[in-house]
């Protein structure tokens, strides 16, 4: 296959990624229709089985590629030469998700299709183990070099942070007028207030 065959494949089925996306956050999975997929990708109807076998195929890429995009970022933010700053920045990324309709509804309907579907939650897991790792790493690093003053362990610290990405996650679905961009501040406020004594 030539090159330029395998790139436009692999924009083809990004484009019905990105367009699962769009109606899994706006009409749940349930409610969606591989009809409405294409459509929504500008493709005529039956174009996604060409890429994938299944609408639940998509639903499992899309996790996929979350996990790939959160190993990513993790492993990067692991070298940084400030862990705090880092992990400020990285909570500052998140507000902006958690504000991004798509992202957010994307990530609710993930997780109450993660409750019911045994191979979504495996998934599921699996990329929560990341964030959670990656988180702890920053923790550790920003110990040693004297940034925190918290008797949390990383791993304890990690699991309360996660804890409050997915309260805002929650609170997104709950109140249509919270808006975490502009929330970012507060967010700072309270974990440099709980690992660093309001340090920073």
């Amino acid at each position: 296959m030539r090159t330029v065959d395998v790139a436009a494949r692999a924009a083809k089925r990004t484009a019905l990624m990105d367009a699962a996306a769009r109606c899994f956050a706006e009409r749940g999975y349930s409610a969606t229709r591989t009809a409405d997929i294409c459509s929504g990708a500008g493709m005529s109807s039956g174009n996604l089985f060409h890429y994938f076998p299944t609408k639940h195929a998509v639903l499992l890429a899309l996790v996929e590629r979350d996990g790939e995009q959160t190993g990513e970022t993790m492993t990067d933010l692991a070298q940084a030469d400030d862990p705090l700053a880092g992990l400020l920045s990285l909570l500052d990324e998140i507000c902006v998700l958690a504000g991004d309709p798509v992202y957010s509804g994307l990530a609710l309907e993930i997780s109450a299709v993660a409750h019911r579907d045994e191979e979504v939650a495996a998934r599921f897991k699996a990329n929560d183990l990341t964030f959670r790792r990656g988180l702890a790493t920053l923790v550790e690093r920003a110990g040693r070099a004297g940034q925190l003053s918290t008797d949390l362990t990383p791993e304890h610290a990690a699991t309360w942070l996660a804890a409050l990405v997915d309260g805002m996650f929650a609170r997104v679905a709950a109140d249509p007028d919270f808006d975490p961009p502009a929330q970012a501040p507060i967010l700072r406020r309270i974990v440099t207030e709980l690992l660093a004594g309001g340090a920073v």
